[in-house]
Order: structure tokens, then sequence, then C-alpha cells
């Protein structure tokens, strides 16, 4: 078995940016890194709690530490603020920009609507690529309450879609994309 430094800094390079996307996602750059930092202290100082794969207890620490630091309601509007800054030419250029404004609004007026632990679920799955059994562990919960959680959240995301006045067919695309 690895000596703990190099276990350590094996750690590191595989999961530091995957780590700091999270912190991005629920924090301001300067905040993050920090959060990340703090994130790879702790995990240091409890190195034999961290099993293979470590990006769920990552996570699940950076995750506790934003907690501590911020507001309930500034992680969604984080959140949809960095969905609307992901938006390139390229993806207004691929679609006619009326529907796609008309899309991108619905998107994140349904977004912006969802209560905090939505959108936390919602992100782990689909913005950070963790599996469902990796995600509750992120959360502190069972596999099976994750995927009930999942499923509600995908159920109100779908919800909120349907109710906005836009075309149908800009809410069709959207809620597809969002529950697959």
């Amino acid at each position: 078995m690895d000596d703990p430094e190099s276990r350590f800094t094996r750690m590191y390079d595989t999961y530091y940016r995957r780590v700091l996307a999270y912190a991005l996602t629920h924090a301001e750059p300067h905040t993050a890194e920090d959060i990340v930092s703090e994130t790879f202290l702790i995990a240091w100082r409890r190195l034999g709690d961290v099993r293979d794969p470590a990006l769920p207890w990552l996570l699940g620490t950076a995750r506790n530490l934003v907690r501590k630091q911020y507001d309930h309601g500034r992680r969604g509007r984080v959140l949809a603020e960095r969905i609307r800054t992901l938006t390139t030419p390229q993806d207004l250029a691929a679609w006619d920009v009326a529907e796609h404004v008309v899309e991108r609004d619905v998107a994140l007026a349904a977004i912006a609507g969802l209560p905090e632990r939505d959108l936390e679920v919602l992100a782990l799955v689909n913005w950070h690529g963790l599996e469902p059994r990796q995600a509750a562990k992120v959360l502190g919960c069972t596999s099976a309450a994750f995927f009930v959680r999942l499923h509600r959240a995908r159920r109100r995301l779908t919800r909120a879609l349907e109710q906005n006045p836009a075309p149908r067919s800009a809410v069709s695309r959207v809620a597809e994309r969002a529950t697959s």
C-alpha cells in the first residue's frame, strides 16, 4: 500500500479540478478556492477515513464547508448565473435565436424557482456527473433516499417548465434535457 503522502498527492492530482468545479457552482471564485484548500486540508488530516473513490467524500466535505459560509438562497442564484454565463455564441447559432432565448429563459426561471435541495440533487447528478450512489454519499443519505429525492426534483423541474407560458416545443426540449 502507498504511503500517506503519495496517496494524498494522487488524490489531490486526480480530484482537485472536480472539487473546484463543485465549489465554483456554490461560491464566488476566491471563496471557492478557499473551500477547496480547506477540503484537502481536512482530507489530509482524516486520510484514513477517505475511501476510494475519494470524490464523494471530498464533495461531501466541500458541501459542508459551503453550507457553513453562505445563506441558503445564494446557492440557487449562483447556479443560475453560472448556467447563464456558460451560454456560448455557438449555442445561439445552433438554434433559432428567438427560440433559444425563450428556451433559456424558461430553463433559468424554472431553475431559479426550485428549492435549494432540488438544485443540489440535480447538480450532483447532471452537472458533476456523479452516479446516484456517489451523490447519496455526498448528501449523507442512503441510495434509496437519494433516488427518491432525485425523482422528486426532476418531477418539480418538469412541472415548473410546463407551467411557463413559453411555446410547448421549447418547454418539451428543456424538460427532456433536464430529466435525461
